[in-house]
């Protein structure tokens, strides 16, 4: 019996297990304050320097930069000099990549103590494994 690739994301661009999920809960936590959350939603209108953010936020300036700094390392807003400002604009593949990871997630399903990837209920991975020996749904051991 020939056995199916496992197609894990981390697996397909020859990331370490787990490499993904820190880059992930990083940019989640980037996300999760809500004047980052409002920038954002500002960016996506149209590209903004951080003066005229500060000025749409009611936050300072010093404040600002520093959001734009941990969205920035983060991969998730991009910016351009022009002039003597950087103006800011949301890198929207990176959001696409974050919804993709999330939706990729909410795939997998939860029993009990262990946790079981979609593809393994077809019978095409073996990856997940818990603590206890159990039969896969073809019969396998996992």
């Amino acid at each position: 019996m020939s056995e199916a690739k496992c197609e894990h994301p981390e697996r397909l661009k020859g990331k370490k297990p787990g490499e993904s999920m820190d880059k992930l809960v990083n940019r989640l936590r980037a996300l999760a304050d809500e004047n980052r959350l409002k920038i954002m939603v500002l960016l996506l209108e149209k590209d903004y320097c951080v003066g005229a953010l500060s000025k749409n936020l009611g936050i300072s300036k010093a404040a600002v930069s520093q959001h734009m700094k941990i969205l920035r390392e983060n991969g998730i807003v991009k910016g351009e000099k022009r002039g003597y400002f950087t103006h800011y604009e949301v890198q929207k593949h990176q959001i696409k990549g974050i919804s993709e990871e999330l939706e990729e997630i909410s795939r997998r399903e939860f029993k009990k103590d262990r946790l079981v990837h979609s593809c393994q209920k077809n019978g095409d991975c073996h990856e997940a494994k818990s603590g206890k020996e159990g039969k896969g749904n073809k019969g396998e051991s996992i």
